[in-house]
């Protein structure tokens, strides 16, 4: 797992590549916006991530996690090197354990718009139709972690796990006791296929990639095997265990 670390003058670096002793750590949640806006690791590496527009949520991120008295940081874009197929494989393996024991997960709505005088009336209704609600994979990033908190584009905090837990369960049909940390096994397995029913991915094996650690389950990555096979080699894995 490779991290982000927080340096002076609102800097941050790359670590190595830490397998055995990691440290705490705060993780991003958020929708990607067009690929070649998004930070890459390569572009942290050659210190022209700041040129980008996904540049403002890693920095944002850099800053709420020096608030919360976190050193380190986490954001997929930045953190996988997406060229490597062998780490590219191991980190979509590992995204649910790494959610899970992540000390904050920050959700950064970039739809969503809060002025420090709003009231709650004044977003909820941007809240509740927010992209972040449609994808794959923030399903999982909303119910690993322990601690998950909610900003606006402008980094304005609007509410966690708990204090917007009604609003959660009416958007996302997911239970009460899944979102308070209940042991996903207590669900059946049609249950936890429901909460995904009607998100997206942007690409066709993620459907059913995204749903690994929703069902505590390992395999393979084949990106181009299509949807439908890998659904069926999903379906496969629940059926054997």
């Amino acid at each position: 797992m490779r991290l982000l670390q927080v340096q002076d003058h609102a800097r941050f670096a790359l670590t190595e590549d830490l397998h055995y002793t990691i440290p705490p750590y705060a993780i991003l949640s958020y929708t990607w916006e067009d690929d070649a806006q998004e930070v890459r690791l390569s572009d942290i590496r050659e210190q022209v991530a700041h040129a980008k527009h996904g540049y403002r949520k890693i920095d944002f991120c850099q800053k709420q996690a020096a608030k919360d008295g976190l050193q380190h940081f986490w954001v997929d874009s930045c953190c996988i090197n997406q060229d490597s197929e062998v780490e590219l494989n191991r980190s979509i393996n590992s995204m649910f354990r790494w959610y899970r024991d992540a000390e904050k997960c920050y959700v950064y709505l970039s739809d969503v718009a809060m002025k420090r005088d709003d009231n709650s009336s004044t977003w909820d209704e941007a809240f509740r139709r927010s992209r972040w609600f449609t994808r794959g994979w923030t399903l999982q990033e909303l119910i690993a972690p322990r601690a998950v908190e909610f900003f606006s584009v402008d980094g304005q905090y609007l509410g966690d796990k708990t204090s917007l837990e009604r609003q959660l369960h009416t958007i996302t049909k997911i239970p009460v006791a899944a979102l308070r940390g209940t042991t996903l096994s207590e669900f059946s397995i049609k249950e936890r296929m429901s909460w995904s029913q009607h998100r997206e991915t942007k690409l066709a094996e993620d459907r059913a990639y995204c749903l690994l650690g929703i069902f505590d389950i390992h395999m393979p990555l084949i990106y181009g095997e299509g949807q439908e096979h890998a659904c069926r080699r999903l379906r496969k894995e629940l059926e054997g265990n």
